[in-house]
């Protein structure tokens, strides 16, 4: 019996290792599976819709340059694109909706010279402009138009300044909001042309034109994107353009400097952000996307037409551009002491 007990028991002992050593190759057998790249992989940016958020009204320079770069980064990136408009506050409330979206790459801002200013401009922002946003592409450059109704007596920039000074503060310039390039190229002018017109503020180009156009206000220093068209229409008149140079766009127009402010410019800009922490092979892509959208058709036409400079940077040429727009209209928004009514 004794004999027989201890047979069983080393049998009961074989059972046990056999049953284990079966779990084991088991489990090693999934991890091997798991290794082979078998479980579910990360679907490849983009697999949805993705969203560019302009902080004007539609219908302006910006939102032109939004959609023009949606239609043509979507065929690249092969999901569709889309416009979503949320002016006001002077960019803010588009410009904190994208800040606080997923850093996923499916919300983007359309950035401009307001993403410069606004930290000269505000005590305090709902984001931080820069540790809140990553940089995609500088994707173009550009300088603003100054246009007048074509039934004012205003028909050059001497006769700008000569009614400014004969009525200081009753002439009027519509502007995008506080701190666009709209507003602060007129600004820029009221010191150097040592004159005093008053800044009227609209929620985007679009609606500013509407009442330039209505006789509601004087003059404009608008975005090229938003005038070109009406300019060639005959439905404004253009007086100058804002660049240290002449447009090869607008070759008859003078510069305002030459036509009358020694040293004068002024220039406009579009940049692509996403999120902060949006991961860098997201932004490769996107920036990849758009190196190749400005070499296209319609970015040509844009061009060739609104003089824009297309430039399709890498990002972190956005990050320096910025900086330096930041320092250099700093100086101006204190000594003008412009603030944000």
């Amino acid at each position: 019996m004794a004999i027989g007990g201890s047979i069983n028991h080393h049998s009961a002992r074989g059972k046990n290792f056999a049953v284990r050593r079966w779990l084991d190759l088991t489990v090693l057998a999934c991890a091997v599976v798991a290794g082979l790249g078998l479980t579910p992989a990360r679907a490849e940016y983009p697999d949805k819709i993705v969203k560019i958020v302009v902080p004007f009204a539609a219908g302006g320079g910006t939102d032109i340059m939004a959609r023009t770069t949606a239609q043509e980064i979507q065929a690249d990136l092969g999901k569709s694109v889309i416009i979503e408009n949320k002016p006001g506050a002077g960019t803010i409330i588009g410009t904190q909706t994208v800040a606080t979206s997923e850093p996923d790459g499916y919300s983007l801002l359309m950035a401009t010279f307001a993403h410069a200013v606004n930290p000269s401009l505000y005590n305090k922002l709902p984001f931080d402009p820069h540790k809140d946003f990553a940089a995609v592409s500088l994707i173009a450059r550009s300088f603003n138009i100054v246009v007048v109704n074509p039934a004012s007596k205003i028909n050059s920039i001497s006769d700008l300044i000569t009614e400014a000074k004969a009525n200081p503060g009753k002439l009027n310039f519509g502007t995008f909001g506080t701190g666009t390039s709209a507003h602060l190229a007129g600004e820029l002018f009221n010191a150097m042309a040592k004159v005093k017109m008053t800044a009227v503020p609209y929620k985007g180009a679009a609606p500013a034109i509407s009442d330039l156009l209505g006789g509601q206000i004087d003059v404009m220093f608008t975005t090229v994107a938003s005038a070109a068209s009406l300019v060639a229409a005959g439905q404004l008149r253009a007086l100058a353009v804002t660049s240290a140079e002449r447009s090869a766009a607008f070759p008859q127009l003078p510069t305002v400097a030459e036509a009358g402010v020694p040293g004068y410019a002024a220039e406009s800009w579009y940049g692509l952000y996403a999120p902060a922490k949006t991961p860098a092979p997201v932004i490769a892509r996107l920036n990849q996307a758009i190196a190749k959208a400005v070499q296209s058709g319609a970015f040509k036409k844009l061009e060739a037409n609104e003089g824009l400079i297309m430039v399709g940077s890498a990002p972190e040429e956005l990050d320096r551009y910025v900086a330096q727009e930041e320092d250099r209209w700093r100086k101006l928004i204190k000594d003008a002491n412009i603030e944000v009514q």
